[in-house]
């Protein structure tokens, strides 16, 4: 089932299409041009979940809560329960400039 021969460069099940590296070297620009706007994406949702979270905290006094923000990275995950499960903001309420009160 696994090649034993170390020195053919060869690793992992015999006979699969992805065995060694080579593969990867072989096809890193259609994997990059498939991932990169992922990425982006990725990149962008958490900035702007991670964004609204940060400002949103810090105009409430909720100093914790801006450090918790500021330093663990959930792709937005947390930012979206902070938002809407402590602070209680509405969708509308995310781009306001109101007072925010504890």
């Amino acid at each position: 089932m696994y090649d034993n021969n170390w020195g053919s460069g060869q690793w992992g099940p015999v006979g699969a299409p992805w065995v060694g590296h080579e593969w990867w070297f072989a096809h890193w620009p259609i994997v990059a041009a498939i991932l990169a706007p992922i990425i982006l994406l990725f990149i962008v949702w958490s900035l702007l979940w991670k964004s609204l979270a940060l400002w949103h905290s810090a105009r409430r006094g909720s100093y914790w809560w801006f450090i918790i923000l500021l330093l663990v990275n959930t792709l937005g995950i947390l930012e979206i329960i902070y938002l809407f499960g402590v602070a209680k903001l509405k969708f509308g309420e995310l781009f306001s400039k109101h007072t925010h009160l504890k």
